[in-house]
């Protein structure tokens, strides 16, 4: 069945995203579609970046060309200076985390269950894998936002009833956001995922019929706000 409208681009999803940020939140963001978050923050909204390399309150993405080697995100990516940055041991950004000192994270996704069970580290069919911080933020964090594609390149949808590849944390994630749906992973005992935003051209029933799982729909149900 062919996609009834376009997907949205990476861009997109993270302006979504960047929606949920509330002024003088810690946001610890992942790597992929989540650090373009930092492109898109609401006028008004001040955030303090959080990485697990050592920095609180940094600047979004600098350019390849303005970058210091010294100045990096725990992705490796270079990173803007702003004033009143702080820079301390990876033992200690840890600690801020798994102190429960992070307001948000946005992680990228493999696998999402209808449960907010996340699997974001090992892919199985290469046999490759890598923890990083995200273990700690899943369950750390005060809130998690997961931010992808909502099918992998094999069009295989990664939004499934119960995951298959190994977890990451169960029951962690409270919002998924792709390139054609929102949906909040609700607290309600067996209700599971409340579709509340679609993409343009798309309805509940495209929508069902690319994702591996039941999900009920929002009496308000809309097109993607980004403003």
């Amino acid at each position: 069945m062919p996609d009834p409208a376009p997907r949205l681009g990476r861009e997109i999803i993270a302006m979504r995203v960047a929606k949920e940020f509330r002024d003088g939140d810690v946001v610890n963001l992942g790597i992929g579609i989540p650090t373009l978050c930092s492109d898109f923050v609401p006028p008004g909204v001040q955030l303090l970046y959080h990485s697990e390399s050592g920095v609180l309150n940094c600047g979004p993405l600098a350019n390849d060309a303005d970058g210091n080697i010294d100045l990096i995100n725990a992705g490796g990516q270079f990173l803007q200076a702003v004033d009143g940055m702080s820079f301390f041991d990876s033992a200690e950004a840890f600690a801020m985390i798994r102190g429960g000192h992070i307001d948000m994270t946005v992680l990228g996704a493999l696998q999402v269950s209808a449960k907010g069970d996340l699997a974001n580290w090992f892919l199985p069919s290469r046999g490759v894998g890598n923890v990083g911080g995200a273990m700690d933020l899943a369950v750390g964090a005060k809130k998690v936002i997961v931010a992808m594609e909502h099918s992998d390149r094999s069009g295989d949808s990664k939004i499934v009833s119960e995951c298959t590849f190994p977890l990451t944390a169960r029951r962690c994630v409270s919002l998924i956001v792709t390139d054609v749906a929102v949906f909040d992973v609700t607290a309600t005992p067996g209700e599971g995922l409340r579709l509340i935003e679609v993409a343009p051209g798309w309805d509940a029933e495209t929508i069902g019929a690319i994702t591996a799982t039941d999900f009920t729909v929002s009496d308000e149900l809309k097109e993607f706000e980004l403003l």
